[in-house]
């Protein structure tokens, strides 16, 4: 009814998903797509020149996706005839496979299965592995949403830790678990919220 120049679709929404809605839209509008942690959906809106905002979207970015959109509004948008297939065909709704993390100045893509754990620092998030760290902007939050609750528990507020990473779980003086890694030195702690998941310890 409204018939807008523009509109922002998020990958995942209830009812009907952000590719479900852009294929009724057609070419009716310019779409840009947000999504949180699509690896593979980043892939295709890069091959088929789509705009898309990655969460959590910020000022910056934004600003830079209404400046395309100024100069393409009165162009025809764009035929996402293929990006949609390539999404559909991928979007399976499962647990997030892959992790685009900052490495210094270059970026790296780095396997969910490789995460020893997350953690909150700041405004980012550490993904920590057996050989190093790198930085996400995805809050934990996000980040438990989306990863595979057979294999990552949240075990603090700012920390997710892979289950298969574990070696050991131990008790300290206050009677709270600690975990203790495979491949890292480093104990984690566990707060007494979280603390029921070892409760059988």
């Amino acid at each position: 009814e409204l018939k807008p120049d523009v509109a922002f679709l998020d990958i995942r929404m209830p009812v009907k998903d952000g590719i479900a809605v852009a294929g009724a839209i057609g070419d009716e509008c310019h779409i840009v797509f947000v999504t949180a942690y699509d690896e593979y959906a980043v892939t295709a809106f890069e091959q088929g020149a789509v705009d898309y905002l990655l969460k959590p979207v910020t000022a910056e970015r934004i600003a830079k996706v209404v400046v395309r959109l100024q100069a393409r509004v009165t162009s025809p948008p764009v035929d996402l005839a293929g990006v949609l297939r390539q999404l559909a065909a991928r979007d399976t709704g499962g647990p997030l496979r892959w992790i685009r993390a900052s490495l210094g100045n270059s970026m790296r893509l780095i396997p969910v299965d490789e995460v020893c754990y997350f953690h909150a620092e700041d405004k980012y998030t550490k993904v920590v592995t057996t050989s190093g760290e790198a930085l996400i902007r995805k809050t934990i939050r996000e980040l438990f949403d989306v990863l595979d609750p057979e294999v990552f528990w949240q075990v603090h507020r700012g920390t997710i830790v892979n289950l298969r990473a574990i070696a050991r779980v131990e008790r300290d003086y206050r009677d709270q678990p600690l975990v203790f890694l495979k491949d890292r030195p480093e104990p984690l702690t566990v707060s007494r919220t979280f603390a029921h998941l070892f409760k059988t310890m």
